[in-house]
């Protein structure tokens, strides 16, 4: 039965990008290279993509199967297919290229994609539209993975510090508001599976907000992901980050999480030291294509 092309935007759209990378998690363990909860975290912020319809294609039950997402960074404007485990190359294929050719009709004037370097099909089927990797600005992020059944110690906490939850420090203001803006708890608690009990911070002796670290947990697919992990400055080196990485996945096991994921720029040794010592083990590294979107064919 043939699928049905559609276009949704604002909270409609994060509701079905959410079903849909869910299905793909509940097909895979570890397929793809986004989380339904990255979606969610990319919805802290304003951005000129929000009321921009995005593109889904859905089965005659209503249920996504597959999107091109555009999303608008600092560098531009990146677009991510994202398809079920299953999928043909034609399928692959025609996604890449409807995205593509959607984009250029609503007047984005370049796009780029960011894809698993092994992907074989997404690959071929963005070198086939003329799309090269950008080795200048490649994006060089790992995606790393670590099983809840395995053994891990938390990290002790530093005597100077101690935790806290956004659940449990309501009354302040948020404390990713200097970095992600006025309207990052209102956005936060707009997407599907965010909690502020799993929104963790480390105040110091004057109550000053030293780090922080979000987990998010998606239940329908048993699946965490840490993101961010931030450490302010002046408090580095004191195992902060440590602490809440290893707490945060108690936290996140004890509610039924499988599996934890967690992302790192290459070009970031402290990062990858710190999540590979932990437990977490690369699975996959992403590449960039860039080319300038031209008129459809």
């Amino acid at each position: 039965m043939p699928l049905r092309e559609d276009y949704l935007y604002g909270t409609d759209y994060l509701e079905a990008v959410t079903e849909l990378l869910q299905r793909v998690r509940g097909t895979h363990p570890t397929a793809g290279i986004l989380e339904a909860a990255d979606l969610n975290w990319w919805w802290r912020t304003p951005r000129s993509t929000d009321n921009l319809r995005q593109l889904f294609w859905f089965d005659h039950k209503g249920h996504p199967e597959a999107a091109v997402i555009a999303t608008r960074w600092d560098d531009g404007i990146s677009l991510d297919p994202i398809v079920m485990p299953d999928a043909t190359s034609e399928w692959v294929a025609h996604v890449v290229e409807r995205g593509t050719n959607h984009a250029e009709q609503s007047g984005l004037n370049s796009v780029g994609f960011t894809v698993d370097r092994a992907d074989v099909l997404m690959n071929n089927a963005l070198e086939e539209l003329g799309f090269t990797i950008n080795d200048d600005n490649e994006v060089a992020i790992v995606d790393a993975w670590k099983d809840t059944n395995a053994p891990s110690m938390i990290s002790p906490l530093h005597p100077d510090y101690r935790l806290s939850t956004r659940l449990n420090n309501a009354t302040c203001p948020h404390h990713m508001t200097k970095r992600s803006g006025p309207n990052v708890e209102t956005r936060l608690r707009q997407t599907p599976l965010y909690r502020a009990d799993l929104d963790l911070l480390v105040l110091d002796r004057q109550n000053n907000v030293a780090a922080y670290g979000l987990f998010w947990l998606d239940p329908k697919t048993a699946t965490g992901l840490v993101e961010p992990i931030r450490t302010e400055d002046g408090h580095q080196r004191r195992g902060l980050a440590r602490h809440l990485i290893t707490f945060g996945i108690s936290c996140l096991a004890a509610a039924g999480a499988c599996r934890v994921k967690v992302c790192f720029r290459r070009d970031n040794p402290i990062a990858e030291r710190l999540y590979l010592s932990v437990g977490f083990e690369a699975n996959k590294h992403t590449v960039a294509f860039t080319r300038p979107v031209r008129a459809s064919r």
